[in-house]
């Protein structure tokens, strides 16, 4: 078996497993999570994204181990840093891989679409996935869950990236042009790879924005309601021993 063989086979091995893991988190995140929606569709995006890696951390820090179980499972820091990143990487992954993609094909230099990447990703992240899907937890308005998520969004997003684009850079820059090329099984892989990158040089930040009420982490339907309630009664939930009382629904996020 040659170079370019070896390649070939681990690419298909890891892009099955990736389908594989997305399959498992996608039919336990929705049939048995009591996660709010807008992180069950996170959780879905990274494991496409980073495959067993995600479904691993999946396991560990959200999926519930027994009924009635997930709001004190997922209360330690760690795993609120887990769930702020998988949150970013969700958003800002999915806008770079696909300005990438359309980058690529149009055939436009490096530079000029890492640029691209860099803006589509951050407003992707910040207008779709951050104050879209998070406003009522962020005050109700649009316009005001656009400004206050503007610079946790804008510092996350950063140090994301400045794992995300050395990696496309020396993955892509390399011998095998095929990984500059969409419709390559390579190109995908090394698009898991740098988010797998990515989400790591992130989370040490995702948990300090969490520790210090900048960002959210995870939260169930049963405490929050159905679209989250602010971010100050979250962190006030999150300190409380014992049972929480279960608030009315605030939007209709969870239909979505």
């Amino acid at each position: 078996m040659n170079q370019i063989q070896l390649i070939d086979t681990v690419v298909w091995l890891w892009l099955g497993m990736a389908l594989l893991s997305t399959v498992y988190v996608t039919w336990d995140a929705f049939t048995r999570n009591p996660e709010l929606r807008v992180m069950r569709w996170g959780w879905v995006l990274v494991t496409l994204y980073m495959g067993p890696i995600a479904l691993a951390l999946y396991v560990l820090s959200c999926r519930e181990p027994a009924p009635g179980t997930h709001e004190a499972f997922i209360r330690p820091l760690w795993k609120q840093g887990i769930g702020s990143t998988v949150h970013c990487v969700a958003g800002d992954a999915t806008g770079i891989i696909t300005a990438a993609a359309i980058t690529a094909l149009l055939g436009l230099p490096m530079g000029i679409d890492l640029i691209i990447e860099y803006v589509f990703g951050f407003a992707f992240g910040l207008l779709i996935f951050q104050a879209l899907f998070m406003k009522d937890m962020l005050g109700g308005s649009y316009a005001k869950a656009v400004r206050k998520s503007f610079l946790p969004e804008w510092l996350s997003m950063n140090v994301m990236m400045a794992g995300m684009f050395p990696t496309m850079m020396v993955f892509m820059m390399g011998r095998d042009m095929r990984a500059m090329q969409p419709e390559q099984p390579l190109f995908w892989a090394v698009m898991s790879l740098a988010v797998i990158v990515g989400f790591f040089v992130a989370y040490p930040l995702n948990v300090w924005l969490v520790a210090v009420n900048l960002k959210h982490g995870m939260g169930t339907v049963r405490a929050l309601g159905h679209g989250g309630h602010s971010l100050e009664a979250e962190k006030k939930r999150e300190r409380s021993p014992g049972p929480q009382p279960l608030p009315q629904p605030t939007s209709q996020m969870e239909g979505m």
